[in-house]
């Protein structure tokens, strides 16, 4: 290990690294050992410890995720910044389309709505805060899988209702839409929010009905979408750049 990286306790170090592999998405224990470049039985021990403090979990197919109480210490201490700025961007996007719009972030084999906006009246999609969607269906879906590394991209795509050149074309468009694909009638546009390390770590959305939406709504509403999801972006990139101006003071 880089001494750079070492605290000189070696346990809390590894588990450290385990939560690090994590970070990029579900892995068995092979891709775990392979990732953390720690002996099986190790990283195995580990995980499982992790997964007894809630640290780490498991989707359905039995591999190992980061866990929800990773989330909970995140809003417990307040650093939660996506979540902080997500009320204002949300809010302004369902003022500008008149629809409702959402954030979502990917847990293992499905998809967490963190933040909402409802439209007020009338018709809508409501989804509430905590709500599990699949990352088989729908705009948000496509636009968490589309920036996967290839192999979590091919193994996101088995039974998925849209296919690799879809992913494509959200990648070079910068948006997804999708038209009753995750429920009949309704109708989304989706953008990605990106890391300050550029990573993809979340996705905001509009939803509404087709009768509104139209069956192409990204023509509609993709650029005010995008615009959302940038100035997420945005908030993020700066709140890292002043921690570590404070940390280089």
């Amino acid at each position: 290990m880089d001494n750079d990286l070492s605290s000189g306790v070696g346990v809390l170090d590894k588990a450290a690294i385990v939560l690090g592999a994590l970070e990029a998405g579900p892995s068995t224990l092979a891709q775990l050992v392979t990732a953390t470049g720690l002996a099986r039985p190790t990283a195995h021990r580990l995980a499982v410890a992790l997964e007894h403090h809630r640290l780490v979990a498991r989707d359905l197919q039995g591999r190992f995720v980061l866990g929800a109480r990773l989330g909970e210490l995140a809003a417990a201490a307040g650093e939660d910044r996506l979540l902080a700025a997500a009320g204002p961007v949300l809010g302004a996007l369902r003022d500008h389309t008149n629809e409702s719009a959402q954030l979502f972030r990917r847990q293992g084999d499905h998809r967490i709505c963190v933040s909402t906006a409802e439209r007020p009246v009338g018709l809508r999609d409501s989804i509430p805060i905590g709500a599990a969607l699949s990352m088989l269906a729908g705009s948000a879906a496509q636009v968490l899988l589309a920036w996967e590394e290839p192999d979590r991209l091919h193994r996101g795509l088995q039974g998925a209702a849209f296919n690799a050149s879809a992913l494509s074309g959200v990648r070079r468009r910068g948006w997804a839409q999708s038209v009753g694909e995750r429920e009949p009638g309704v109708a989304s546009v989706s953008a990605p929010v990106r890391s300050p390390s550029g990573r993809v770590i979340a996705a905001v959305s509009i939803s509404g009905p087709i009768e509104r939406l139209s069956r192409q709504p990204g023509r509609l509403h993709a650029a005010t979408v995008i615009a959302g999801a940038n100035k997420l972006t945005e908030v993020l990139a700066r709140h890292a750049q002043a921690q570590e101006e404070a940390h280089g003071a």
